[in-house]
């Protein structure tokens, strides 16, 4: 399996992993190789219902849907916890506006007290915001993420094991109390923005990203300085590893850059992206690889404008501040005085 051969992004079945020791041999050595050349692939045999899935997407336009004053009545201003609605061109990438909306709901957990003692991300442990005439969304939603924890679980189990590791390495680092989040995401078509800036090149946190996708295309993962379209399969997620599996294996598994491009005019996209992290008062540990794969080490990516830290809350609220300018205004102003300079979040 070459380098050369990624233009599309696999397919790859996890129900294999169920299949007898040779095909789990077999599916491993390849999730191993996608993982670490190219860092996304699409997941199939993952056993979530589609009718789930279907009322997933059925409410997330709903939301979309209703009048603007009721999603601005759970902006996320409003919560020190990022959660909530975010409007159209308010989140940015590398300090560009991204042209979607979104609702970003996380673990339902209550706000621990103010302390200054305390390191800041305590502060993003918190409460979701819900649509008051959307009731049903709740329950839809937290068990959808209850199935898409559950498929990103085998899918770290597996990574974890194709590394030469026990399946449960990493347990103590999200158990019990890991970061799991969760965004419906709409992009609306190219009339109704500024850019062709979906969400701009990024790359995600945690161990991995479970990506559910409609019908309308737009996702690109950046290889060798091309970008392969990842459109819309039915019956399969899209699967990429996070910063924390960057971390742990000192870059042989690749957390790789992606974007959202604006969809065509007349034509909007939905998606609902579940993000699978670690505990925010974790450290990442580093692995020991088989000599066999420490040779394929390559060492974290070295980003300026994006640097990592091994301490998982400094970590995600790095991220949090960077992308939502408005909330760090509004609850974390006691940071940005500390800042001189623009790149505030890169200290936290």
């Amino acid at each position: 399996m070459g380098n050369s051969k990624w233009t599309a992004l696999p397919i790859l079945d996890i129900s294999r992993l169920e299949a007898g020791a040779a095909e789990k041999e077999a599916f491993l050595a390849e999730l191993r190789h996608t993982a670490h050349d190219l860092g996304f692939f699409y997941l199939t045999g993952h056993g979530v219902d589609p009718e789930l899935i279907r009322r997933v997407l059925t409410l997330s336009r709903q939301f979309f849907n209703l009048p603007e004053e009721e999603k601005l009545a759970i902006e996320m201003a409003n919560s020190p916890h990022f959660r909530g609605y975010t409007r159209l061109g308010w989140e940015r990438t590398r300090g560009q506006r991204d042209w979607r909306e979104q609702i970003d709901i996380g673990d339902e957990r209550p706000a621990l007290p103010r302390d200054t003692g305390l390191p800041a991300w305590y502060r993003l442990q918190g409460p979701n915001q819900w649509p008051q005439s959307l009731p049903e969304l709740r329950e839809v939603i937290l068990e959808y993420k209850s199935a898409v924890a559950g498929v990103a679980l085998r899918v770290i189990r597996a990574f974890s094991a194709a590394l030469g590791q026990s399946e449960t390495v990493f347990d103590s680092i999200f158990t019990p109390d890991g970061v799991q989040l969760l965004k419906l995401i709409r992009y609306p078509g190219r009339e109704a923005t500024d850019s062709d800036q979906g969400v701009g090149a990024h790359k995600d946190g945690g161990f991995v990203t479970v990506l559910l996708q409609d019908v309308e295309e737009g996702l690109q993962v950046e290889y060798e300085g091309n970008w392969i379209d990842a459109p819309p399969i039915p019956g399969t997620f899209v699967i990429n590893i996070g910063e924390v599996l960057e971390l742990a294996t000192n870059g042989y598994l690749r957390a790789n850059v992606h974007r959202v491009n604006t969809p065509r005019q007349g034509i909007d996209r939905l998606s609902v992206a579940f993000f699978f992290g670690a505990k925010l008062d974790a450290t990442v540990p580093l692995l020991k690889l088989p000599p066999e794969l420490a040779e394929g080490v390559r060492g974290l990516t070295v980003d300026p404008l994006n640097p990592l830290f091994y301490e998982v809350g400094k970590n995600n609220l790095k991220g949090r501040l960077r992308s939502h300018p408005d909330v760090a205004r509004r609850h974390y102003a006691d940071l940005l005085e500390q800042e001189a300079s623009e790149n505030l979040a890169s200290s936290y």
